[in-house]
């Protein structure tokens, strides 16, 4: 089993995995064959290591409405864990159904592995667009940490481009207030973004909430922090000031940021074709992670 896991997940393709999920072979049978199956709610127990955190109380009041006039019209997809059965998706409507006091539920039984299960869970909630940013970069991680993917190979795999997978795992850099004013809405992934070359994005977030300002003006608010910063350690000192980068240096640098997933500073000598290309790491395993980026290129 264990070495057939190795040929599954998505190296398997997740277009494979999601067939199961997308278009169920729906049948009368309860037996524990390929076709649907009904087994009482309380058997039923959610995934652990479910991407999505947030349950949004509106929604799953609507949804709660709806299951109680018509039922739970698409079934769960579930796995065998012991004499239960755990999620694999369809939590959301498990949730409902508990509230609606369903007393037992739809489901389709899949023989799933630990990364076919995380995989189809992340991809069931970024295809209903249900995860937040840091959810979605969270479950990316998961991807990369726990089961060694690529940014390139979850991007063919997920129909994502590279850069888009490589932004939301920037949004981990930030910190933990930063990340919750995300979860909440607060602040937009944009917004976030652009506070990631802040020397105190933190105090710079508050300022962004507090006036409202668009991505454009929390881009120049942090602009301008940044100049403020060399301006105070170039005061009263001999050495020039160094120049205002142009707009296709900064694009660069933001571009090889997202590949690296580090900050990245370029410096060009006046008048030539030479420079310095500085990679800044915030932490140990920061640094592991560009490693291996590095040296799987």
């Amino acid at each position: 089993m264990a070495s057939n896991d190795k040929k599954r997940g998505l190296g398997r393709g997740l277009s494979a995995l999601m067939a199961d999920v997308a278009e169920p072979v729906l049948t009368d049978t309860t037996s524990g064959g390929s076709g649907e199956q009904r087994i009482p709610i309380e058997k039923i127990k959610p995934n652990p290591n479910q991407p999505r955190r947030q349950f949004d109380a509106g929604p799953l009041e609507d949804l709660v409405a709806s299951i109680k006039e018509k039922g739970v019209l698409q079934p769960l997809i579930v796995r065998p864990a012991g004499d239960e059965y755990e999620i694999v998706a369809g939590e959301r409507r498990w949730r409902a159904a508990q509230q609606a006091q369903l007393h037992d539920l739809p489901v389709l039984v899949r023989d799933f592995s630990d990364t076919e299960v995380l995989e189809v869970a992340i991809i069931e909630n970024i295809q209903r667009a249900d995860l937040n940013p840091i959810e979605e970069a969270a479950g990316y991680k998961q991807l990369m940490d726990r089961f060694g993917h690529t940014q390139e190979k979850m991007a063919e795999a997920l129909g994502k481009s590279r850069s888009h997978i490589a932004n939301l795992l920037r949004l981990l850099q930030l910190p933990n207030d930063i990340q919750a004013s995300v979860v909440d809405g607060s602040l937009s992934a944009g917004h976030a973004r652009a506070l990631i070359t802040a020397d105190d994005p933190s105090a710079l977030a508050k300022k962004v909430i507090a006036g409202g300002l668009s991505v454009r003006a929390t881009e120049a608010l942090v602009k301008k922090a940044s100049e403020d910063v060399s301006d105070n350690i170039f005061k009263g000192s001999s050495k020039p000031k160094a120049p205002n980068k142009d707009a296709d240096t900064r694009a660069l640098e933001d571009d090889l940021s997202a590949a690296t997933g580090v900050k990245v500073s370029l410096t060009h000598k006046p008048d030539g074709e030479s420079g310095t290309l500085t990679l800044q790491y915030e932490s140990l395993d920061q640094l592991d992670d560009l490693c291996r980026r590095l040296s799987s290129t």
